[in-house]
């Protein structure tokens, strides 16, 4: 059991647990959503778009927390102003707009006044979290889990069927914005432990896993958070036994989820298909 267990009896080694298990908690179901309804590129933009905040943070002394709020509402902002323009299409606006805010971060990021916390912003790390950073992080968790429970019924039909959700009452629209909104929040939340340019790898990687393996909606809530978890936990041990950066590791274990429940998807064994009914002859019958 000490192979188990080593890796967590000091305090920096908890937190860092308790950090990539409540991130899973959010990430995992948060990740299933992102991909049903195709927003895996939302999320890649709203994280690298944050860097410009990050890094002045960094020159300042400030909390990276607050860096990265202001960089995703720069982000918002910029984003929102670009796709006005019909002629530019939202796609197009989001690539230009989050392009130049990440090469606007790199250019902050390579002055010579910008600390050794470079790293910290970039890949993340999950051994430096405080006590303060997992209680924010156990509220958001409650908080998103609360609110993915209330959008439930309208992302279910803005994923299935969205031509049937007007005749029900139901407006699809909003529930992908808030969608959006709980996205911003989970990767301001998640930069801390992942960095700025792993944090998806956590949101996408299991979130996919879990549509893999299971095509019951419900449970690949729950089995994209499980493998969450099991990214988590396998990146810290990996990062403990092999000397290797933490969040690194993490992000490299939760993209290789889809490749595992690929696996366990060709081991299952196959349905051969309902057996035919037999039928009894009538009695009128000879």
């Amino acid at each position: 059991m000490d192979f188990l267990t080593d890796p967590f009896t000091g305090e920096i080694g908890r937190n860092a647990l308790a950090e990539v298990l409540l991130l899973a908690l959010v990430c995992g179901p948060l990740g299933v959503w992102v991909v049903l309804l195709r927003h895996s590129y939302a999320a890649e933009s709203i994280a690298h778009a944050a860097l410009p905040g990050l890094v002045l943070a960094a020159l300042i002394g400030a909390p990276l927390l607050l860096g990265a709020a202001a960089g995703i509402v720069v982000a918002a902002l910029a984003i929102t102003l670009a796709a006005r323009e019909a002629r530019v299409g939202s796609d197009t606006a989001v690539a230009v707009a989050v392009t130049t805010l990440f090469g606007a971060g790199v250019i902050l990021a390579l002055r010579p006044e910008v600390p050794a916390r470079l790293s910290e912003i970039l890949f993340g790390d999950p051994l430096s979290v405080t006590g303060t950073e997992i209680a924010v992080t156990g509220a958001l968790a409650l908080a998103t889990l609360g609110a993915l429970t209330r959008l439930h019924r309208p992302l279910v039909l803005a994923s299935f069927d969205p031509g049937a959700a007007g005749g029900l009452g139901v407006r699809t629209g909003w529930a992908e914005t808030a969608l959006l909104v709980l996205l911003a929040g989970a990767t301001l939340v998640a930069v801390q432990a992942l960095g700025n340019l792993l944090v998806v790898a956590l949101i996408v990687g299991p979130g996919a896993a879990a549509l893999l393996i299971t095509r019951r909606l419900n449970l690949s809530l729950v089995v994209a958070a499980a493998f969450a978890a099991l990214a988590g936990m396998g990146g810290l041990y990996a990062s403990f036994y092999l000397d290797l950066a933490a969040g690194a590791s993490i992000a490299l274990a939760a993209v290789a989820m889809p490749a595992l429940a690929g696996a366990l998807r060709l081991l299952r064994p196959r349905r051969l298909g309902p057996r035919p009914r037999r039928t009894e002859p009538h009695p009128s019958h000879p």
